[in-house]
């Protein structure tokens, strides 16, 4: 659905509490599962069914490929009791041929005997086969829904990285993961039914046919009104909901606000509750109007399609009526022809439902198909030779331009990189630190130049073995809802316990961390999210020490700190920075905006617009003047009196 964004009315003061009611809000973009809602909207049902032999080849295409075994038995099975279909109406009929003959009663029923007991045998093999049918098609629910969320999850777990910069394939990989990954099984399921449904109808034709072809008009006629109907209704519901969706997400949203933990504090501060509520009462009211109305034109629709079929259903019992006067049809055939209008009656639902199903669910498989394919141009080539390490990065004319945009993040930047030193990046926001911290780290690929280690290009080289020497302290962390212990350990999963490097303690202590661990409920083995029994949540300078004790629990050659003491207090960041010190083993990359944890740095490189503005230590910088000067001073004089701040500005 387009989505489109009105001007927001302008009313007089003296208006504003009379109109309130009227104002135009502007429509919420379209959520993923209903990325098709028009096109499905404006689809006939007759378009959908000319679609179904595609359709319904790819789901079977789907579940053979999972289970041939599961997929051969359900449709088997229900083929099978299909054909059980055709063996009771043609017992029945043979049933009530003997009771309606001539003769004394127990004579009649000792003659149907035989034909009853086919017909209940037919009824019981029927049901036996529908059940076994059942199974294997709930067999291939689980099993298609693990093989497509394993492929989705593999794909985007091996992308690069700034495949989550461009919108496109991020909006994909929301619109995949949120439907179109669940529809797989749907689509699979959908055309079991159908398929048992069109082989419902089948059956019933074919026991009508057999016993006298004349009736088979008459089976279709009765069945065409109730099929027309079971579409409109269907389609009148869907129509109701696609120009219901914008008001109905306004009053999740609403909802979402009054009842959360999360926003709770600023309703009741900023006394918002009268606000959302008188909110929610409108657009409650409009709904409520709505499942009126929906009502009322479904039971109209009702009551049409139902004097239709009455009419139909008069015709029917007329023609019998008159091929029974003319002696056309016997009586027994007659009966059992209203038999088999009710069985083609239900397995008809049974189809037109799953066709309008099955049509929907395939369009948002697409999708998923779709994402899977764009997500493997996005995938970084597997191989390549091993990297053992390094003793200098180079970058050579390094530039990055995010998709989208017309300025380079990082442009033709030149430098080298040693182990063994403190490396800071300095600069402005928005200056480029961050993005030339994640090419050097090889989370980002240069849109040119070359990043070297000891002579060889990055690109030649094995990103997993690459990634193995590389840790990252981001200043984005994310909350993981794991254990204290689960949080450092992932740093390197794959050590084993007494392998070499760091323990977990030992990272926590150099993170200032292990005394706050200890205080918590369970130590270490606390979960961190209190969505959980148990849980527990941190405050933010705290996780920050965790995510500092994770990067140094990894004890990788180059790690890079991003801010790494931006929600520390005083005694934690000199901690932190005092241990980052004691190991030049590494190469350590620093973006910080605290200034007076640089001095010491080996080497500082001073960023503006993406741009490498200035370079070399401290003393050198201040002395060179210029913008790395005027940062530091502004950030000095904040320690200083008025007379020594201003000695400093001019300095």
């Amino acid at each position: 659905m387009e989505t489109v964004i009105r001007p927001p009315q302008v009313l007089n003061q003296d208006e504003t509490t009379s109109n309130e009611a009227e104002l135009v809000l502007p429509e919420l973009e379209d959520p993923d599962w209903m990325h098709h809602a028009r096109q499905i909207a404006q689809t006939s049902f007759w378009a959908v069914a000319r679609r179904l032999p595609r359709l319904v080849g790819e789901a079977i295409g789907v579940a053979w490929a999972t289970s041939r075994r599961d997929t051969i038995t359900s449709i088997g099975l229900n083929i099978a009791a299909g054909v059980m279909t055709t063996f009771g109406l043609l017992a029945t009929t043979r049933v009530l041929t003997e009771l309606f003959a001539a003769g004394p009663t127990p004579d009649r029923v000792r003659a149907a005997l035989p034909a009853l007991l086919l017909a209940a045998a037919a009824v019981m093999a029927k049901g036996g086969l529908t059940i076994a049918a059942g199974w294997a098609q709930a067999r291939l629910v689980p099993q298609i829904n693990y093989r497509v969320e394993l492929r989705m999850f593999e794909v985007t777990t091996a992308v690069d990285l700034a495949a989550f910069d461009d919108a496109g394939f991020a909006e994909e990989m929301d619109r995949a993961r949120d439907r179109g990954m669940r529809e797989a099984a749907s689509i699979v399921d959908h055309t079991v039914n159908l398929i048992t449904g069109v082989v419902g109808v089948l059956a019933t034709a074919a026991a009508v046919a057999v016993i006298q072809p004349i009736l088979l008009p008459c089976l279709l006629l009765a069945a065409v009104p109730e099929a027309i109907t079971a579409v409109r209704v269907a389609r009148r519901q869907y129509l109701n909901l696609l120009a219901r969706i914008t008001r109905r997400r306004r009053m999740w949203m609403l909802a979402n606000l009054m009842a959360n933990r999360h926003t709770a504090a600023e309703v009741r501060s900023y006394q918002m509750r009268e606000f959302l509520l008188g909110e929610y009462r409108r657009m409650m009211n409009s709904e409520t109007r709505a499942d009126l109305d929906l009502v009322r034109s479904q039971t109209a629709t009702r009551v049409l399609g139902a004097s239709a079929a009455g009419l139909a259903s008069f015709a029917v019992y007329a023609v019998l009526g008159g091929l029974l006067l003319t002696g056309w049809v016997a009586l027994a055939a007659a009966a059992t022809a209203l038999l088999a209008l009710q069985t083609a009656h239900t397995s008809l639902g049974v189809a037109v439902f799953a066709t309008n199903s099955l049509y929907e669910d395939a369009l948002y498989y697409q999708d998923y198909r779709d994402f899977l394919d764009r997500a493997r141009l996005r995938t970084l080539p597997a191989g390549g030779e091993p990297a053992a390490g390094f003793d200098t990065i180079e970058l050579d004319q390094v530039s990055l331009r995010y998709p989208d945009t017309d300025t380079p993040a990082v442009d033709k930047v030149s430098l080298t990189l040693r182990r063994g030193q403190v490396v800071a990046l300095v600069g402005e926001n928005g200056s480029g630190k961050t993005t030339l911290a994640k090419l050097i780290a090889g989370l980002y690929r240069p849109t040119s130049g070359t990043i070297r280690w000891d002579g060889v290009d990055t690109a030649d080289l094995d990103p997993h073995s690459l990634g193995s020497h590389i840790a990252v302290m981001t200043q984005d962390w994310w909350k993981f809802p794991f254990t204290v212990r689960q949080n450092i350990r992932i740093g390197r999963h794959d050590r084993p316990a007494h392998g070499p490097g760091p323990s977990l303690e030992d990272a926590a202590r150099a993170a200032a961390a292990h005394d706050m661990i200890l205080d918590l409920p369970y130590g270490y083995n606390t979960l961190l999210d209190r969505e959980f029994k148990n849980g527990h949540d941190l405050s933010g300078g705290q996780w920050q020490r965790l995510v500092a004790a994770r990067s140094l629990y990894r004890d990788a050659r180059l790690l890079v700190c991003d801010e790494p003491s931006a929600a520390l207090d005083a005694r934690a960041e000199h901690a932190m920075f005092q241990h980052l010190r004691r190991h030049p083993d590494r190469l350590i990359v620093l973006i910080t905006h605290r200034l007076a944890n640089v001095r010491h740095a080996d080497q500082i490189y001073v960023m503006r617009d993406g741009q490498l503005v200035q370079q070399g230590n401290h003393d050198e910088l201040m002395a060179q003047g210029g913008l790395y000067q005027e940062l530091f001073n502004l950030q000095a004089s904040g320690y200083l009196s008025d007379a020594s701040s201003r000695t400093a500005q001019h300095s």
